[in-house]
């Protein structure tokens, strides 16, 4: 029925000067498209290629769509001629394969666009977290495009990540809700050890620390419980661990402590007396 309809409209402008009138109205008003496409896209990135000194990728899409405009302005004129339908058809369906071709090789563009507003929607990371991917990427995130993500990691260095390779990964969080962290440090000492000792050598060192918080509820206020609790935790061929649990406002806090804890406690341990084993080498 509508191709009916249009077999119609096109008769009538074939019987008359009209079809010709359209025809070079078509034209002017393709011309006149591209005229004020192009202004517009000049006007809205000027400023972002002048920024970024690359205009590579606002050229290839001005090209593609102007073509496009060129493509379905005279594809359609040519259509009211008759002796140029075949043509045109074939002109407009190539088009169309064009635009399908785009579709599919645009596929993952549009996946990440999708992943990075779910990304900004529900918040699993934001600017300024800090994230570990699969055990082997950490660091802040600086930036959430529309298409990725990118980590400043702890050397300084910028890592790309697609938006929606962030939706598939695991990801710790260490900003996530509480940015507090719970810093398990280890420390060995030998059998002859006095443990009493060295846990107080430990937990008075720990407590003083200027970056450790004092993360114990009003229970445990009230029972005197020390703010760092110091436990043995195992005991190995050599030696018995002792797992000291300090508590710091954030990761890099909790980093800081225990490399200071690592040295105070073994220059305390040293005046002291007390051994920190070494195992024994056979041969």
């Amino acid at each position: 029925m509508i191709e009916t309809f249009i077999e119609n409209i096109i008769n009538f402008f074939q019987t008359k000067t009209g079809g010709a009138i359209l025809f070079v109205l078509i034209i002017v008003a393709t011309f006149f498209l591209v005229r004020i496409f192009k202004r517009v896209f000049k006007k809205n990135v000027l400023d972002d290629v002048l920024n970024s000194n690359d205009s590579t990728n606002y050229a290839f899409f001005q090209h593609i769509i102007t073509a496009s405009i060129y493509i379905a302005g005279f594809g359609t004129a040519m259509y009211m001629i008759p002796s140029l339908r075949a043509f045109s058809a074939s002109l407009l369906a190539g088009a169309g394969i064009f635009a399908v071709a785009i579709g599919f090789a645009s596929q993952k563009a549009f996946s990440n666009i999708i992943s990075g507003l779910f990304i900004v929607i529900f918040k699993p990371f934001r600017v300024n977290d800090r994230l570990m991917i699969d055990a082997n990427i950490a660091g802040v995130v600086e930036d959430i495009t529309l298409r990725h993500t990118v980590l400043r990691n702890y050397e300084n260095h910028r890592v790309v990540i697609p938006n929606a390779l962030m939706s598939d990964k695991v990801l710790v969080n260490a900003d996530l809700v509480d940015a507090k962290v719970c810093k398990f440090i280890l420390f060995k000492v030998d059998y002859k050890t006095d443990l009493k000792q060295a846990i107080k050598i430990i937990q008075d060192l720990a407590q003083s620390h200027p970056l450790t918080v004092d993360n114990r509820d009003e229970e445990a206020i009230k029972d005197n419980a020390p703010i760092v609790a110091v436990r043995a935790t195992s005991w190995g061929d050599y030696s018995i661990t002792l797992r000291a649990s300090v508590w710091a406002k954030d990761a890099a806090d909790g980093f800081t402590i225990t490399c200071d804890l690592n040295e105070s406690v073994k220059e305390a341990f040293d005046e002291a007396g007390i051994e920190i084993p070494r195992g024994i080498t056979l041969r």
